[in-house]
């Protein structure tokens, strides 16, 4: 894969665990400046915890992208988007994905790992990853956020 960012971030909650670690192996085999900001196993946590170090790790630009996974990838977005220049869009399919970034300059990824199968969200990191804001009329609607 080819990406031109400098630093990425992952996190999960418990639910999205397994998925998350999928990603970062694929990511940190792809040599690709990774951070993971846990959880570390398993065990039950609380999602909006780990959606907001993501969030503030975007927000103070020390990570460029941000990849958070939970059961439905909702309550990390809706967290993450809290703070203060975060975009964060859930994506479940390469449209939806491919137009987050192109035309809401989305900087975080929201994933659902019970919602989506590995091969598919890998594709939509891919896609996240690669796909540039268009800006133009969209740079204008996105500074009204």
């Amino acid at each position: 894969m080819n990406s031109s960012l400098k630093k990425i971030c992952i996190s999960s909650d418990h639910a999205g665990f397994f998925l998350k670690e999928y990603i970062k192996s694929y990511l940190i085999k792809k040599e690709i400046p990774l951070v993971d900001l846990g959880p570390y196993k398993a065990s039950s946590v609380d999602y909006p915890d780990y959606a907001k170090k993501i969030a503030r790790r975007v927000a103070s630009k020390r990570s460029e992208i941000g990849i958070l996974v939970c059961g439905s990838g909702t309550g990390m977005a809706i967290s993450a988007n809290k703070t203060k220049g975060i975009r964060a869009a859930v994506c479940y399919n390469a449209k939806s994905t491919r137009l987050s970034r192109q035309h809401n300059n989305a900087n975080i990824i929201a994933l659902g790992s019970r919602l989506i199968k590995k091969d598919e969200a890998m594709k939509l990191i891919k896609i996240f990853l690669k796909t540039k804001f268009e800006g133009g009329r969209h740079l204008r609607r996105v500074k009204k956020i």
